[in-house]
């Protein structure tokens, strides 16, 4: 799902993202109107010991300075530890940011990997509007086709998981 606002001024990076959809939302960055790029993300559960990050949101901050960009156009947002509906918490903990600044954006991208994309813009949506603006751009996944997902193990799980996750979002957890 690839719906972004062509003036957004702000895009969202979730921070789990592998690093060729960082590369991608880079790419965005560039391209966009954008003035700042936020990323979001959890505790990182294995290797924190090993890694000066501690969450998702840190490394993908790094990456992203670490591919060029610069400092001041790159905040993290870490996400509080949460067992389930981390793609709300982070949401969640970017909407409270938000209130938070002085940014005050009327719109916002948020880039997320192929299928999870749908959800992850449904709960931004769910949290920002009518107050912001909320499009969203898919990163092309290298895991499998995404034209001939039922070619592969991991395109099958991938429409599956994330069709199901989208449904519970949508209908089953209503948060406030």
């Amino acid at each position: 799902m690839t719906s972004p606002i062509k003036s957004a001024e702000v895009l969202v990076v979730e921070g789990w993202l592998p690093d060729y959809a960082i590369q991608q939302a880079l790419s965005e960055f560039k391209t966009g109107s954008y003035r700042l790029v936020i990323t979001t993300g959890g505790s990182i559960e294995k290797g924190n010991y090993l890694s000066e990050y501690k969450n998702f949101a840190e490394v993908s901050a790094a990456t992203f300075k670490k591919l060029g960009l610069e400092s001041e156009k790159v905040v993290a947002v870490p996400t509080p530890m949460v067992i389930k509906d981390r793609s709300y918490a982070s949401a969640a903990e970017f909407n409270r940011w938000l209130s938070n600044s002085d940014l005050n954006p009327q719109s916002v991208n948020v880039f997320s990997l192929d299928v999870h994309t749908r959800r992850s813009w449904l709960l931004f949506k769910k949290l920002l509007t009518p107050n912001v603006q909320v499009g969203a751009i898919a990163a092309k996944t290298q895991d499998y086709e995404p034209n001939k997902w039922w070619d592969s193990s991991h395109g099958v799980r991938a429409i599956i998981d994330e069709s199901i996750a989208y449904l519970y979002a949508r209908f089953l957890n209503w948060k406030s």
